[in-house]
């Protein structure tokens, strides 16, 4: 029988060292030579929920909308986004990424594809299937509760 408290303490230990192993590759490998992980993250975002405003991009990432606009306004001086004023709202921006910033987005997701490539290269399809499908089934928990929707 499994013992729900004891696989909960190895979780809890698995993730803090995942956390510590995440930091480990962003220091050790150039996976975020060209963007750095909050960037990233936010052109994948971006990328995947279409242009959006500074209150639902922070919401979609679990950012105060403060801070959402303060990377936005970093990378906008990198042009890896742009910010278009709403047609039916002057008011309201909309930020959308560049090309630029949609080809370092690819690059870096095809860096850490690379490295995950590598690292689990002796993990069979099943064992990598099942790992993705219980990670998204993790974060969808963690943003079901968090997240702004």
């Amino acid at each position: 029988m499994v013992d729900t408290a004891q696989a909960l303490d190895v979780l809890e230990l698995a993730t803090a060292v995942l956390n510590r192993n995440f930091e480990l590759l962003r220091r050790r490998t150039e996976v975020y030579k060209e963007l750095d992980r909050s960037e990233y993250l936010l052109l994948r975002t971006l990328d995947e929920i279409g242009p959006a405003d500074v209150s639902t991009l922070a919401g979609a990432l679990g950012l105060d909308p403060s801070t959402a606009g303060r990377q936005v306004t970093t990378m906008r001086t990198r042009e890896l986004v742009t910010k278009i004023h709403d047609t039916a709202d002057r008011r309201r921006c909309i930020i959308a990424p560049t090309e630029q910033g949609l080809e370092l987005m690819e690059l870096t997701r095809q860096r850490r594809l690379a490295v995950s490539a590598e690292l689990l290269a002796d993990w069979t399809p099943e064992e990598l299937h099942t790992f993705a499908e219980l990670l998204t089934r993790h974060n969808d928990a963690v943003a079901a509760r968090y997240l702004k929707a």
